[in-house]
């Protein structure tokens, strides 16, 4: 048997498509149509569509035919978890057709949803998002797929984010042949294995070789800094490693922290996690550096950054977000202190003993400055 779907938002950037359905486009028929009595409008805060009835409107779209029943259900696993359900239409050529949609209700609008627009700013992330989604179809059901979905998002937006980096090391530019790759574990975080062989320095090939990594997104750091008060200021909270580390302090000192949200910049993220984490509005920002936290075992890469502001002393209390279970203390140190710290390896954070010396190397400046 097979079906014919009609599609109005992101599934018509047929590379997206072609990860949902697990084959290429050509081996389906496509064709450009419109559908009357709806109109395409873009979600509030989320970077796809939603179409409801409108009078006198017609949503554009395409058609595509010669789907198989698997098809459909790896469309329904990708859709489903967005609330998104098959209803059938009629569309402007006479086609009988289905459609995913949801409750009118389900998501806030916020004007015409643009199809161009989305493709320039969203289709890389969605490709790689749902490459993670239907890497889940047959072992996840969808509900448990959509319960993970931020995750999965912020770690497709990591590699957007990679993808636009540009090579600065000057190193050895080798192959790297994967030979199978599965995903061990998924949740707030994920770890994948690997069997791979890659290019030696001298031309030859290594063997095969089983690796696993810890997949994280990308993350801004911050350090707020006064250059009038010459003072930092460094959050502390309960962190999961030093607990599984068996570390006999558990609370540890840091800069402010955070993923950084699809959309984001890392600076966007600094000045957001400032906000959020301990009241502050930076004034502005000083590049630290951008760099892999550990590349032998992990994709954590970090956007490090030096905050000037003002830092009272009615600045340091608790703070952090109730939805995201935050108990976090802000925490003033004169320069001197800081540096002290650093020097006397009290410092359990590396990026926080890197800011503690950049700081040294640019802090007259920044005074300077006043």
């Amino acid at each position: 048997m097979t079906n014919a779907l009609f599609f109005y938002g992101t599934l018509r950037h047929l590379p997206l498509l072609e990860v949902v359905l697990g084959r290429p486009s050509d081996t389906i028929q496509i064709d450009a149509t419109q559908l009357d009595g709806y109109a395409v409008y873009a979600v509030a805060e989320e970077p796809f569509p939603t179409i409801q009835r409108s009078s006198g409107a017609s949503a554009k779209g395409v058609l595509v035919s010669g789907l198989t029943d698997e098809d459909v259900r790896r469309l329904d696993f990708y859709e489903g978890g967005f609330d998104y359900d098959l209803i059938d239409v009629t569309l402007v050529n006479g086609a009988q057709a289905q459609m995913y949609i949801c409750a009118p209700d389900r998501w806030a609008t916020a004007g015409a949803w643009d199809f161009d627009a989305w493709t320039a700013d969203w289709a890389s992330l969605s490709c790689h998002a749902a490459r993670e989604v239907m890497g889940h179809y047959g072992v996840l059901d969808r509900k448990e797929v959509a319960e993970i979905f931020g995750q999965i998002r912020g770690r497709a937006w990591s590699k957007v984010l990679a993808e636009r980096s540009a090579p600065s090391q000057g190193v050895f530019r080798g192959d790297v042949e994967i030979i199978r790759k599965t995903r061990a574990y998924t949740g707030y975080f994920a770890v994948d294995e690997v069997r791979l062989r890659h290019t030696l320095f001298d031309g030859g090939q290594s063997d095969v070789l089983d690796r696993s990594y810890f997949v994280a997104g990308d993350a801004a750091l911050v350090l707020p800094y006064d250059p009038q008060r010459d003072c930092v200021l460094v959050v502390e909270q309960m962190r999961m490693g030093p607990l599984g580390r068996g570390d006999a302090e558990i609370w540890h000192l840091e800069p402010i922290a955070g993923r950084i949200d699809p959309g984001e910049t890392g600076e966007q993220a600094a000045l957001r996690e400032a906000m959020e984490e301990a009241g502050l509005t930076l004034d502005s920002l000083e590049t630290v550096a951008r760099g892999y936290s550990s590349p032998g075992d992990s994709t954590g890469f970090y956007h490090i950054f030096v905050g000037v502001t003002e830092l009272p002393d009615s600045i340091a209390g608790t703070a952090g977000l109730v939805s995201e279970d935050e108990n976090i203390r802000s925490r003033l140190f004169s320069f001197e202190e800081f540096i002290a710290m650093a020097e006397r390896q009290a410092l359990a954070n590396t990026p926080l003993t890197l800011l503690a010396y950049w700081l040294a190397h640019h802090r007259s400046r920044l005074r300077s400055a006043i």
